[in-house]
């Protein structure tokens, strides 16, 4: 059922356990995560996040692609959708 979902290019109802497989997965896909806030922050590399119990944090990349100086916390309560970034664009 998840991989459906995935290849779909969007997944809701988020819990610990989708991003931990979405992370996982190899050749890693970049996703888009969706908040309730409607922002949205892109994780292009899965060493670019880290996820814990309660959320996940996300690294911004500046323009230049060295290494990232900010990062996101997104709480999985306010994750609204994770969606494939391809399949979004």
């Amino acid at each position: 059922m998840l991989q459906r979902q995935i290849a779909k290019g969007y997944h809701g109802g988020m819990n610990l356990a989708v991003l931990r497989d979405l992370l996982a997965t190899r050749p890693f896909a970049p996703i888009r995560v969706r908040l309730s806030s409607g922002d949205t922050y892109e994780v292009r590399h899965p060493e670019m996040a880290l996820l814990l119990r309660n959320g996940i944090y996300i690294a911004l990349p500046d323009g230049n692609g060295d290494i990232p100086e900010r990062a996101v916390f997104c709480a999985l309560l306010h994750i609204a959708a994770v969606e494939s970034v391809a399949a979004a664009s």
